[in-house]
C-alpha cells in the first residue's frame, strides 16, 4: 500500500529524527513515518540514502532530503504560523544549532560513550559538554526561550540533544547550576507536540499498513 505524502524514515530515540518529527508537527505537515531499526536497515531506504543515518524525508516528486535541519527548514516553509523562523532571528539560530551539531555533539558523545573514548574521563568530557550548556543557560536567563519569548527553531532543533546529555544521568544533570536550562528542558519534555512526537511505532516491514504521522 502506498500513499502520495513524504515519506519519513525515523528512528524514535534519535535526536536528529526528533527534532524533524518535532518540525513536522509544529508546520502541521502529513507524512508516511516508517520507523526503522537501525542495525537492520530497510534496503529502500539505503537505497535512496546510501549513508543510512536516520531522519530521511522522500517526497512525492522523488526529491529525497537527508539532513533534519534541512527537513526542519522545509516543513516549517511550508507551515510557520508561530515564526520558528523568524528571519530576524535566523542567523543567530544557525550560529547556536552549528555550535550544537558540531562541538557540543562531539562532547556529548564521548560524555555518554566515555568508555570507547579513555583518552579522558567521563566527567572532563561532561565538563567540555557543559561550555555549551553555559551558553543556554546565558540565553534562558534572558527569555523564556533561546532567542526571545516565543519557540524558534534553534528550541526544537538543539532541545533533543539537551535532553542526551540529561539522559547520560540524570541526578547529575539535575544537580548541575542550570535551573533556567532545567525548566527549559522539563517543559520541552511535557510539552503536548513533543509527547506526540515520542509516540511509539512498531519497525516498519515491506507489506505494513501506511502509518501516518502524526495520526
Amino acid at each position: 500500500m502506498t500513499s502520495l505524502l513524504p515519506r519519513l524514515y525515523s528512528f524514535r530515540r534519535c535526536p536528529y529524527a526528533m527534532r524533524a518529527r518535532l518540525a513536522l508537527l509544529f508546520a502541521e505537515l502529513l507524512v508516511e513515518l516508517r520507523e526503522i531499526v537501525l542495525k537492520n536497515k530497510p534496503s529502500q531506504m539505503l537505497a535512496i540514502s546510501p549513508k543510512g543515518t536516520v531522519p530521511v524525508l522522500q517526497l512525492p516528486e522523488g526529491r529525497v532530503i537527508e539532513e533534519s535541519r534541512d527537513i526542519m527548514v522545509w516543513a516549517l516553509e511550508h507551515n510557520d504560523k508561530q515564526g520558528l523562523l523568524d528571519a530576524k532571528l535566523i542567523k543567530q539560530a544557525n550560529d547556536l544549532l552549528d555550535n550544537n551539531d558540531h562541538e557540543f555533539k562531539h562532547w556529548l558523545d564521548h560524555y555518554k560513550y566515555a568508555d570507547r573514548y579513555p583518552e579522558m574521563s567521563q566527567a572532563e568530557y561532561q565538563e567540555r559538554g557543559e561550555i555549551f550548556l553555559q551558553s543556554l543557560e546565558a540565553l534562558l536567563n534572558k527569555n523564556a526561550y533561546l532567542l526571545g519569548d516565543s519557540i524558534s527553531i534553534a528550541d526544537i532543533g538543539i532541545m533533543p540533544f539537551v535532553r542526551q546529555f540529561a539522559h547520560v544521568d540524570r541526578d547529575v544533570f539535575y544537580g548541575l547550576p542550570y535551573p533556567k536550562l532545567q525548566r527549559w528542558l522539563q517543559d520541552w519534555l511535557e510539552h503536548p507536540l513533543f509527547k506526540q512526537a515520542m509516540t511509539k511505532f512498531d519497525p516498519w516491514q515491506e507489506g505494513d499498513e501506511v502509518i501516518i504521522f502524526p495520526n
